[in-house]
Protein backbone atom coordinates (compact mmCIF):
# COMPACT_ATOMS: atom_id res chain seq x y z
CA UNK A 1 0.00 0.00 0.00
CA UNK A 2 1.49 3.55 -1.43
CA UNK A 3 2.14 5.69 1.64
CA UNK A 4 1.19 9.57 1.36
CA UNK A 5 4.07 10.86 0.93
CA UNK A 6 4.85 7.95 -1.74
CA UNK A 7 1.45 9.59 -3.86
CA UNK A 8 1.93 13.26 -3.56
CA UNK A 9 5.12 14.06 -2.30
CA UNK A 10 6.75 14.75 1.04
CA UNK A 11 6.96 18.61 0.35
CA UNK A 12 3.42 19.10 -1.04
CA UNK A 13 2.35 16.84 2.27
CA UNK A 14 4.13 19.54 4.67
CA UNK A 15 2.02 22.43 2.55
CA UNK A 16 -1.12 20.74 2.87
CA UNK A 17 -0.32 20.47 7.16
CA UNK A 18 1.25 24.20 6.91
CA UNK A 19 -2.80 25.35 5.17
CA UNK A 20 -4.27 23.34 7.62
CA UNK A 21 -2.56 24.94 10.76
CA UNK A 22 -3.71 28.70 9.03
CA UNK A 23 -6.78 27.84 8.05
CA UNK A 24 -7.61 26.47 12.00
CA UNK A 25 -5.96 29.32 13.53
CA UNK A 26 -8.09 31.67 11.35
CA UNK A 27 -11.04 30.15 12.43
CA UNK A 28 -9.74 30.21 16.51
CA UNK A 29 -9.49 33.70 15.72
CA UNK A 30 -13.28 34.39 14.75
CA UNK A 31 -14.78 32.01 17.19
CA UNK A 32 -12.12 33.08 20.11
CA UNK A 33 -10.97 37.12 19.53
CA UNK A 34 -7.45 37.41 20.69
CA UNK A 35 -7.23 39.03 24.13
CA UNK A 36 -5.32 39.98 26.82
CA UNK A 37 -5.14 37.51 29.60
CA UNK A 38 -5.77 39.81 31.98
CA UNK A 39 -8.20 42.91 30.59
CA UNK A 40 -10.05 41.40 27.92
CA UNK A 41 -8.68 43.84 25.51
CA UNK A 42 -8.10 42.74 21.98
CA UNK A 43 -4.15 41.98 21.50
CA UNK A 44 -2.20 40.88 18.89
CA UNK A 45 -1.28 37.15 19.98
CA UNK A 46 -3.00 34.62 21.78
CA UNK A 47 -1.78 33.64 25.04
CA UNK A 48 -1.02 37.04 26.29
CA UNK A 49 -0.95 40.26 27.69
CA UNK A 50 -1.95 43.95 26.39
CA UNK A 51 0.68 46.79 26.65
CA UNK A 52 -0.98 48.63 29.14
CA UNK A 53 -1.51 45.30 31.54
CA UNK A 54 2.23 44.42 30.52
CA UNK A 55 3.64 47.65 32.04
CA UNK A 56 1.51 47.10 35.12
CA UNK A 57 2.69 43.68 35.96
CA UNK A 58 5.54 43.75 38.56
CA UNK A 59 8.04 41.52 36.86
CA UNK A 60 10.56 39.67 38.90
CA UNK A 61 14.12 39.69 37.46
CA UNK A 62 17.69 40.58 38.62
CA UNK A 63 18.84 41.88 40.82
CA UNK A 64 17.05 39.25 43.52
CA UNK A 65 17.81 37.39 46.72
CA UNK A 66 19.59 34.28 45.69
CA UNK A 67 17.62 31.56 47.94
CA UNK A 68 13.95 33.43 48.15
CA UNK A 69 13.90 35.56 44.66
CA UNK A 70 12.92 38.30 46.38
CA UNK A 71 13.47 41.32 44.49
CA UNK A 72 15.99 44.18 44.90
CA UNK A 73 15.84 47.34 44.49
CA UNK A 74 19.52 47.51 43.78
CA UNK A 75 22.40 45.00 42.82
CA UNK A 76 23.55 43.65 46.01
CA UNK A 77 25.85 41.18 44.36
CA UNK A 78 26.09 37.51 43.52
CA UNK A 79 24.60 35.59 45.76
CA UNK A 80 23.12 38.23 48.36
CA UNK A 81 20.60 37.32 50.48
CA UNK A 82 17.05 39.53 51.68
CA UNK A 83 16.58 40.27 55.35
CA UNK A 84 13.67 37.24 55.28
CA UNK A 85 16.55 34.33 54.52
CA UNK A 86 18.79 35.61 56.79
CA UNK A 87 16.67 35.55 59.85
CA UNK A 88 14.63 32.70 58.96
CA UNK A 89 16.16 30.63 55.90
CA UNK A 90 13.49 28.57 54.15
CA UNK A 91 13.93 24.65 54.38
CA UNK A 92 13.92 24.53 50.70
CA UNK A 93 16.69 25.03 48.49
CA UNK A 94 16.10 28.26 46.15
CA UNK A 95 12.82 30.01 44.88
CA UNK A 96 11.60 31.70 41.82
CA UNK A 97 8.58 33.47 40.98
CA UNK A 98 7.81 35.11 37.69
CA UNK A 99 5.70 38.17 39.47
CA UNK A 100 5.20 40.34 42.43
CA UNK A 101 1.72 39.85 43.93
CA UNK A 102 -0.12 42.44 42.51
CA UNK A 103 -3.05 43.48 40.16
CA UNK A 104 -1.90 41.47 37.18
CA UNK A 105 -1.20 38.53 38.98
CA UNK A 106 -3.93 38.61 41.10
CA UNK A 107 -6.08 38.90 37.80
CA UNK A 108 -4.13 35.87 36.37
CA UNK A 109 -4.27 33.76 39.72
CA UNK A 110 -7.96 34.37 40.19
CA UNK A 111 -9.02 33.71 36.58
CA UNK A 112 -7.13 30.25 36.87
CA UNK A 113 -8.24 29.27 40.39
CA UNK A 114 -11.75 30.31 40.70
CA UNK A 115 -12.95 31.23 37.63
CA UNK A 116 -12.29 28.33 35.22
CA UNK A 117 -9.96 30.46 32.83
CA UNK A 118 -7.98 27.25 32.77
CA UNK A 119 -6.28 28.11 29.15
CA UNK A 120 -4.23 30.75 31.67
CA UNK A 121 -2.21 27.87 32.64
CA UNK A 122 -0.38 27.36 29.24
CA UNK A 123 0.82 31.45 29.57
CA UNK A 124 2.17 31.12 32.97
CA UNK A 125 3.38 28.38 33.26
CA UNK A 126 5.28 29.16 29.80
CA UNK A 127 6.96 32.03 31.99
CA UNK A 128 7.24 29.93 34.91
CA UNK A 129 9.49 27.57 32.74
CA UNK A 130 11.59 30.67 32.38
CA UNK A 131 11.93 31.76 36.09
CA UNK A 132 12.82 28.14 36.66
CA UNK A 133 15.56 27.68 34.38
CA UNK A 134 18.46 28.27 36.24
CA UNK A 135 16.85 25.61 38.90
CA UNK A 136 16.07 23.03 36.18
CA UNK A 137 18.76 20.16 36.68
CA UNK A 138 18.73 17.19 33.71
CA UNK A 139 17.08 14.95 36.05
CA UNK A 140 14.34 17.50 37.93
CA UNK A 141 11.31 15.74 39.11
CA UNK A 142 8.74 18.70 39.05
CA UNK A 143 6.05 17.99 42.11
CA UNK A 144 3.14 20.20 41.58
CA UNK A 145 1.61 21.28 45.51
CA UNK A 146 -1.59 18.82 45.97
CA UNK A 147 -4.91 19.84 47.13
CA UNK A 148 -7.18 17.61 49.59
CA UNK A 149 -9.11 15.02 47.22
CA UNK A 150 -12.64 16.74 48.43
CA UNK A 151 -11.61 20.13 47.40
CA UNK A 152 -10.06 19.16 43.79
CA UNK A 153 -13.33 17.49 43.35
CA UNK A 154 -15.09 20.84 43.92
CA UNK A 155 -12.72 22.30 41.67
CA UNK A 156 -12.28 21.28 37.90
CA UNK A 157 -8.74 20.73 38.66
CA UNK A 158 -5.68 21.95 40.93
CA UNK A 159 -4.04 24.85 39.46
CA UNK A 160 -0.56 23.84 40.81
CA UNK A 161 -0.94 20.27 38.29
CA UNK A 162 -1.92 22.58 35.62
CA UNK A 163 1.06 24.89 35.91
CA UNK A 164 3.59 22.31 35.91
CA UNK A 165 2.07 20.42 33.36
CA UNK A 166 2.55 23.66 31.11
CA UNK A 167 6.19 23.72 32.11
CA UNK A 168 6.56 20.44 31.37
CA UNK A 169 5.73 20.97 27.74
CA UNK A 170 8.56 23.23 27.54
CA UNK A 171 11.43 22.19 29.61
CA UNK A 172 10.30 18.51 29.55
CA UNK A 173 10.66 17.47 32.33
CA UNK A 174 8.90 14.71 33.91
CA UNK A 175 5.85 15.93 36.65
CA UNK A 176 4.73 13.53 39.57
CA UNK A 177 1.33 14.17 40.66
CA UNK A 178 1.04 11.18 43.19
CA UNK A 179 4.38 11.52 44.84
CA UNK A 180 3.21 14.81 47.18
CA UNK A 181 -0.35 13.84 48.70
CA UNK A 182 -2.02 16.46 50.98
CA UNK A 183 -3.24 13.77 53.89
CA UNK A 184 -5.91 15.90 56.05
CA UNK A 185 -8.71 18.22 54.44
CA UNK A 186 -7.02 21.54 56.19
CA UNK A 187 -8.55 25.22 56.61
CA UNK A 188 -8.12 27.35 53.81
CA UNK A 189 -5.53 29.51 54.20
CA UNK A 190 -7.62 33.14 53.28
CA UNK A 191 -7.10 35.59 56.22
CA UNK A 192 -5.28 33.49 58.31
CA UNK A 193 -1.97 34.76 60.17
CA UNK A 194 1.85 33.63 59.52
CA UNK A 195 1.27 31.20 62.50
CA UNK A 196 -2.23 30.05 61.95
CA UNK A 197 -1.26 29.28 58.57
CA UNK A 198 1.92 27.16 59.82
CA UNK A 199 0.20 25.68 62.40
CA UNK A 200 -2.54 24.98 59.78
CA UNK A 201 -0.78 22.86 57.18
CA UNK A 202 1.93 21.49 59.80
CA UNK A 203 2.04 17.55 58.91
CA UNK A 204 -0.41 17.76 56.06
CA UNK A 205 1.44 16.51 53.50
CA UNK A 206 2.94 12.84 52.89
CA UNK A 207 4.85 10.77 50.81
CA UNK A 208 3.22 7.47 49.87
CA UNK A 209 5.67 4.33 50.85
CA UNK A 210 5.74 2.98 47.32
CA UNK A 211 6.65 6.69 46.46
CA UNK A 212 9.40 6.82 48.18
CA UNK A 213 12.02 4.73 46.14
CA UNK A 214 11.56 7.81 43.52
CA UNK A 215 12.81 10.29 45.79
CA UNK A 216 16.07 8.79 46.81
CA UNK A 217 18.82 11.46 46.39
CA UNK A 218 16.16 13.16 43.55
CA UNK A 219 16.07 16.91 43.18
CA UNK A 220 12.52 17.97 42.97
CA UNK A 221 10.96 21.45 41.95
CA UNK A 222 7.84 22.36 44.04
CA UNK A 223 5.17 23.87 41.70
CA UNK A 224 2.77 26.34 43.25
CA UNK A 225 0.65 29.25 41.82
CA UNK A 226 1.59 31.97 45.06
CA UNK A 227 3.72 32.25 47.67
CA UNK A 228 2.53 34.27 50.98
CA UNK A 229 4.21 33.18 54.27
CA UNK A 230 6.05 30.19 52.59
CA UNK A 231 3.50 27.99 55.50
CA UNK A 232 2.62 25.66 52.79
CA UNK A 233 5.98 25.06 50.64
CA UNK A 234 7.40 24.37 53.76
CA UNK A 235 4.97 21.92 55.10
CA UNK A 236 5.37 20.20 51.61
CA UNK A 237 9.32 20.16 51.54
CA UNK A 238 9.94 18.67 54.90
CA UNK A 239 7.41 15.73 53.68
CA UNK A 240 9.76 15.31 50.54
CA UNK A 241 12.66 15.60 52.63
CA UNK A 242 11.75 12.92 55.20
CA UNK A 243 10.56 10.76 52.28
CA UNK A 244 14.26 10.58 50.78
CA UNK A 245 14.47 13.78 48.61
CA UNK A 246 18.31 15.30 48.64
CA UNK A 247 16.91 18.36 47.24
CA UNK A 248 14.20 20.67 46.82
CA UNK A 249 13.54 24.24 44.75
CA UNK A 250 10.39 25.93 44.15
CA UNK A 251 8.89 27.74 41.18
CA UNK A 252 5.80 29.95 42.19
CA UNK A 253 3.75 31.90 39.68
CA UNK A 254 3.30 35.33 42.36
CA UNK A 255 5.26 36.21 45.29
CA UNK A 256 4.14 38.34 47.96
CA UNK A 257 6.50 40.98 48.52
CA UNK A 258 7.35 43.74 51.59
CA UNK A 259 3.58 43.40 52.88
CA UNK A 260 1.77 40.75 55.81
CA UNK A 261 -1.36 40.60 53.59
CA UNK A 262 -3.00 37.38 53.58
CA UNK A 263 -6.45 37.89 52.17
CA UNK A 264 -4.79 34.99 49.38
Amino acid sequence: MKRWSDIFGTSRHSDFRKAVRIILAYLVDLVLPRSCLACGELVAFHDGLCPACWKLADWIDSPLCDKTGEPFSYDLGPGALSGEAIQKPPVFGKMRAVLIYSSIARSLVSGLKYKDRLEFAKTMGRWMARSANELLLPDTIMVPVPLYWRRQLQRRANQSTLLATAMSRITGHRVEQNILLRGRNTQKQVGLSASQRESNVRGAFRVPDEMQKKLKGAHVILVDDVYTTGATLTAATHALKRAGCEKVDVIVFARVVGTTDTSI
